[in-house]
């Protein structure tokens, strides 16, 4: 049960979703049933046959910042930050720092855009302090000279995609990899179940009586990361930023008093709600979550999960496989590959009652 190999399973490489589906909801969706073990095989549109009236749907509104800097040691060599809490974090910024060589502190860095850095710590387990030479607020320097800072298994050459059904205009990972609903600039990473999501759809699901409330987890660059740890209960989870209005707080209470089904879209809103509910039930404010969720969990909040397909031995596969058990999980997984959905951050869907 705590064995990570426990939650490994083979995955062709031709699987992993290079680009995303031709429109938002034109992926395929599958239908886990916990109580009977059933397992279909649907579109995303067909999201409105499952979701009933009532329903409440929690999204996570993050947004993703372009929060990747290029550029080049004063002395030539290359170098690449990623900055980790872009949103809550204040000059220097903890940042993620990739050269063929560990920059010194003291090194100063020279970045795309004529933006001036200088490395503060020695480089540890990759990170180090970075100060910014900048006038403007960091996020909006990101916005002009950053790139999105995309999970290591989808490859690129640097240049725009065209989107099937954008009538030629040129799209790039920046638009794709972001939800419609997304507010709050902050994650380093999207929360991807809501990726699905148009806003066509989102208006069908209302106007049949699906209720929506938003809450914020700042994805961070640690959901890329593997659990190292073989015994899972071992495994440390990164830290994000949430925040939960009162509103959200208020409208998922009264769906569970009234016994109106609560769906997370995405485990990073899964992760925020049960953090927020360990008093007992969900209570609104701010702070810093690093909730790890893994087999034998019993969850306060949740009555159905929206998500992606994970990587084998992840944090999120462990999440997943607590709310839909190992064996009907690693069930459906194989029933995937076999039926060839597209896994990990631009693939499919599953929806688990």
């Amino acid at each position: 049960m705590y064995c990570l190999d426990d939650y490994c399973y083979e995955l062709p490489a031709e699987l992993i979703a290079q680009i995303p589906s031709e429109s938002r909801d034109g992926s395929r969706l599958m239908i886990v049933q916990r109580g009977s073990g059933l397992i279909r095989h649907q579109r995303f549109t067909d999201l409105e046959t499952w979701l009933r009236a009532g329903d409440l749907v929690v999204l996570n509104d993050t947004r993703v910042v372009p929060a990747r800097l290029l550029g080049n040691k004063e002395s030539g060599g290359r170098i690449e930050l990623l900055v980790l809490h872009p949103a809550t974090d204040s000059n220097p910024y903890r940042c993620l720092v990739k050269a063929k060589r560990p920059p010194k502190p003291g090194t100063m860095l020279i970045l795309a855009g004529g933006v001036q850095a200088r490395i503060l710590d020695p480089v540890v387990a990759g990170q180090s302090r970075v100060e910014f030479f900048i006038e403007a607020p960091l996020l909006d320097v990101l916005e002009r000279a950053g790139s999105v800072p995309l999970p290591p298994y989808i490859r690129r050459n640097g240049q725009p995609r065209t989107h099937p059904e954008s009538m030629g205009l040129m799209i790039s990972d920046a638009q794709a990899y972001q939800t419609v609903y997304a507010r709050r600039p902050g994650a380093v990473a999207a929360p991807t179940a809501g990726l699905h999501f148009s806003g066509s759809l989102i208006e069908r699901l209302r106007a049949k009586g699906v209720h929506y409330a938003t809450l914020t987890l700042h994805v961070g660059a640690g959901t890329f990361l593997p659990v190292r740890e073989r015994d899972i209960r071992r495994h440390r989870l990164h830290e994000e930023f949430f925040d939960i209005p009162l509103a959200t707080a208020n409208a998922v209470r009264a769906a569970k008093e009234e016994g109106r089904r609560v769906v997370a879209v995405g485990t990073t809103t899964v992760r925020a709600l049960e953090f927020a509910a360990r008093q007992g039930g969900v209570q609104a404010g701010s702070g810093w979550c690093a909730l790890f969720i893994y087999p034998g969990y019993r969850f306060q909040v949740i009555d159905a999960l929206l998500t992606n397909f994970h990587l084998p031995g992840s944090s999120l596969i462990l999440l997943v496989a607590a709310w839909v058990g190992r064996t009907l999980l690693l069930e459906a997984y194989a029933e995937a590959v076999r039926e060839r959905y597209r896994f990990y951050s631009y693939g499919d869907a599953m929806l688990i009652e």
